[in-house]
């Protein structure tokens, strides 16, 4: 396992949700690659000082999410496809952040408009630092 991994447990995420987004994170973005093995159960559950219950539902997870394949007594492993899936994956992580942007702004009570409004502005002054640091 490359990156060590982190949770917060005052973030309000639940942990197992944490586990979950920085594999998928690390998956995106190449710092996991196709067949890199994943720490055991209990290995990451003590080097998180987590319930180990925890690490296997996030483990789940990124099995359903065909993320990751376990072998029993092998251990879990990131899924060739994944590794081949950056872009879509690194889709779902965008969706899921802006998903808790906008409920963010909406608990707050931005209204839909000056979202847009604040979405346009910060799409522009990422996308143009892109394109200037080309």
């Amino acid at each position: 396992m490359p990156a060590v991994l982190t949770v917060d447990p005052r973030s309000g995420v639940p942990i197992y949700l944490q586990i979950v987004e920085q594999v998928k994170r690390s998956v995106a973005l190449g710092v996991l690659g196709a067949g890199e093995q994943l720490p055991t159960v209990k290995q990451l559950a003590l080097d998180l000082t987590v319930n180990p219950n925890t690490v296997a539902r996030a483990y789940r997870d990124l099995e359903r999410d065909s993320v990751i394949e376990t072998s029993p007594g092998r251990g879990s492993f990131v899924r060739a496809q994944a590794a081949g899936e950056s872009p879509a994956v690194a889709a779902e992580i965008a969706a899921d952040a802006l998903d808790v942007a906008m409920r963010e702004a909406r608990a707050v009570g931005v209204s839909r408009e000056a979202l847009r409004e604040l979405f346009d502005a910060a799409l522009a002054r990422w996308f143009s630092l892109e394109i200037e640091g080309a």
